[in-house]
């Protein structure tokens, strides 16, 4: 029974020993056995371990990748216009003795420190040699790829690799905002004024041809009107003077009551003249006098109305 009951005991100091001896590595994580501080095994594939109980132990680093914000930082491009960046990083630990060695017992807050000092140098190397506009255009591309490079070649010697580098930010310091909004209204507003000369040239040149056309176009229907009106007049003259030369006396009958009919029109027109004036001569006869003289009449009405002055044709 007192053998029993020493064995009880120690078979559970022996079971509580072999159980310390065991460990579970997740997928998610790589295992460092250390015995009195010295790497003894690394633990890179998910499973079961084992350990001296009592002597090793165990340390746990976290292989997934992560992210790091920097903090924002002051630099001065190659055309000296000062820029204030911050930047986003993504890494992962690749090989956890190196990590162990170059930090010692440091967790993973102390690899985020040494990592964002290796990205604020990797950014003002890179970011320096190069003008301001650069950053802004889109050769951004190749420049986060060249700090990412520069900054994964600095942070191997930590065991880490560094996956990815964005610039998030690249303003302007405040003291310089306004200035340089200033300076960017004054440039926007001497372009504006230029289009706006440049318009009102154009705008000149089109209305001095349209214009032009204008007078020309009229200066040719006037000429074309002058010489259709006087064909016109040409051929109503011969049209007269044949009409004359074959009866005399009739024309001048119809020329006398297209004079009537012009002089007379008008509702209070009023007529000056001597009682025995040719005008009246075929309202008093049909005959006329014994000498018909030969009328000219004018193409405007012989009296307007309301002026209280009548003309007779000229007789010839």
């Amino acid at each position: 029974m007192k053998r029993a009951g020493l064995l009880i005991p120690v078979v559970a100091v022996l079971a509580a020993l072999g159980l310390s001896a065991l460990f579970v590595v997740d997928e998610r994580e790589n295992a460092l056995v250390l015995q009195f501080g010295q790497i003894k095994d690394i633990k890179t594939e998910p499973g079961l371990g084992f350990k001296l109980p009592l002597i090793q132990n165990v340390v746990r680093y976290d292989i997934r990748i992560q992210g790091i914000q920097t903090e924002p930082l002051e630099i001065t491009p190659l055309d000296d216009r000062r820029l204030v960046v911050d930047a986003f990083a993504r890494w992962r630990i690749t090989d956890v003795r190196r990590f162990r060695e170059a930090l010692g017992a440091g967790s993973i807050p102390a690899a985020q420190s040494r990592i964002e000092r290796i990205m604020n140098a990797a950014i003002r190397e890179v970011l320096g040699s190069v003008p301001s506009g650069a950053v802004l255009s889109e050769e951004r591309s190749a420049l986060m790829a060249r700090i990412r490079d520069q900054a994964r070649q600095e942070a191997l010697a930590l065991g880490v690799d560094v996956i990815d580098v964005r610039l998030t930010r690249t303003d302007l310091p405040e003291q310089n905002l306004a200035a340089t909004f200033a300076r960017m209204r004054a440039e926007r507003e001497r372009e504006a004024a230029d289009e706006i000369a440049r318009g009102n040239e154009a705008a000149q040149r089109v209305r001095a041809l349209a214009d032009r056309t204008v007078v020309e176009l009229v200066s040719e229907a006037n000429r074309e009107a002058e010489k259709i009106r006087g064909e016109a007049d040409a051929q109503r003259n011969a049209i007269y003077a044949d009409a004359f030369g074959r009866d005399p006396e009739f024309f001048a009958f119809t020329r006398s009551l297209t004079a009537y009919e012009r002089a007379l029109k008008g509702e209070n027109s009023t007529m000056v003249m001597s009682p025995d004036s040719i005008f009246f001569d075929y309202l008093r006869s049909d005959q006329g006098r014994a000498e018909t003289p030969r009328l000219e009449i004018a193409p405007e009405p012989a009296a307007r109305a309301g002026t209280g002055v009548g003309a007779a044709p000229a007789a010839e």
